[in-house]
């Protein structure tokens, strides 16, 4: 499978030279996601609110991709300030709340003052996978019925003598 590139239309990804996905394979990237509204290049002040755009934003990367946050496997969240981490729990929770993937927190400095956090996620496409396994089964399946029946057979066999 070909690499693609994902852009959301942020003047962002052309400016500073980079995608806001990348998907290689079953692998999907999707890069560092602030909370700007990307139509309007608008940010609100709020971290929470950040949050939840930045959410609504790597969704829409990933649905491009054809995942979901179902796959995504890693999350780094980057936020300027340590007392809003857990403000941010209940969007945070409501997107990977079922998936619970490895995660990490960082404190740093972002790029725009008015950037208050940035999440990074990470995915694997599962459909390929559940797909092969299916295949290896039904392939496997009438191997086994043969294997049983065999195996009935000889005791079947071993009782009349």
């Amino acid at each position: 499978m070909a690499r693609r590139l994902i852009s959301s239309g942020s003047t962002f990804e052309k400016s500073i030279g980079y995608s806001r996905a990348v998907v290689d394979g079953d692998w999907i990237f999707v890069s560092g996601t602030t909370g700007f509204d990307y139509a309007t290049m608008t940010i609100e002040d709020d971290a929470v609110a950040q949050c939840a755009q930045a959410l609504k934003n790597i969704e829409a990367a990933l649905a491009q991709a054809d995942s979901s946050f179902a796959d995504v496997v890693r999350v780094h969240y980057l936020m300027t300030n340590a007392a809003d981490f857990e403000r941010c729990w209940p969007a945070m929770g409501e997107a990977f709340g079922e998936v619970r993937p490895a995660a990490t927190m960082m404190v740093v400095g972002l790029a725009d003052p008015r950037m208050k956090i940035e999440i990074e996620v990470t995915a694997l496409r599962r459909r390929a996978t559940t797909a092969a396994r299916t295949k290896t089964r039904a392939k496997a399946a009438p191997r086994a019925k043969a294997k049983a029946k065999a195996k009935a057979k000889a005791k079947s066999a071993r009782r009349k003598k």
